[in-house]
């Protein structure tokens, strides 16, 4: 399977509607009529969940075909929160996701609530943790609204790497797109990503973010994708994006 099982065990519903064999209300009628066996024992509880790699799954006798590997470009909405689940979130990503989308999907690496722009969704977990791997080739870049006008030598600091929670974060690209006497505007390019670093490092020299949108992740651009639309990655875009991200088929 494409997942590298650390997505970990999901509802066997789930799982059925993620392979392309029915929807999960049909999956779910399957259980209940004792269709469905994990590990050689049959499953007729709905709640019952297993692990797509590690357990054995059939469905009247056969195995779960193996689903195909999807990444989405999505466009986050301020207010949404970057996760799967959060019992204190209005919405999460997954919200934005329409029933054409049947496999589980997860965010590759986080977008602050507040913020917007591009979020990657997979359910290859091999390029998830190549994606959130500090160091990783895979840039991230922004455009940052802030407010008043930084000193060019503070924007050095920033770009050489600045020191955050007692430990210096590696060096970012700042480039300047417009700026006025009440905000400016940049470019920013990070390597790794910290919680709400650019907030944090902006606010560290006096001149807080007021708009922070991502519009690119490695090759993938956030395009013309309006807030809450997304678009599933060609084949050659995922294996471009895996490419960058050091992936090879061994790491499989």
């Amino acid at each position: 399977m494409p997942m590298d099982g650390r997505l970990g065990p999901q509802r066997l519903q789930k799982l059925i509607a993620a392979a392309g064999l029915a929807s999960r209300r049909k999956a779910e009628a399957w259980i209940l009529a004792g269709r469905v066996s994990v590990n050689g024992e049959v499953i007729s509880e709905l709640a019952h969940r297993a692990d797509p790699v590690r357990d054995d799954i059939l469905v009247d006798g056969a195995p779960l075909p193996v689903p195909r590997r999807l990444a989405l470009a999505l466009h986050k909405p301020p207010g949404v929160v970057t996760s799967v689940s959060d019992p204190h979130a209005d919405r999460v990503v997954t919200d934005l996701l329409g029933d054409d989308v049947t496999e589980r999907v997860y965010p590759a690496g986080r977008l602050d609530r507040e913020s917007e722009g591009l979020v990657l969704m997979t359910n290859d977990g091999a390029l998830m943790e190549a994606m959130t791997r500090p160091g990783g080739a895979v840039e991230k870049v922004y455009v940052v609204t802030v407010r008043g006008r930084p000193a060019p030598a503070d924007l050095d600091g920033l770009r050489k790497g600045a020191v955050l929670g007692g430990r210096r974060l590696l060096p970012c690209e700042i480039g300047a797109v417009a700026e006025s006497g009440r905000s400016s505007q940049y470019r920013v390019v990070l390597h790794e990503g910290k919680k709400n670093q650019i907030r944090r490092i902006f606010r560290s020299i006096g001149h807080p973010v007021s708009r922070l949108v991502r519009t690119r992740i490695g090759s993938v651009r956030l395009g013309n994708l309006e807030p809450g639309q997304y678009r599933e990655l060609s084949a050659a875009e995922l294996s471009e994006l895996r490419l960058l991200a050091g992936l090879t088929e061994a790491e499989e």
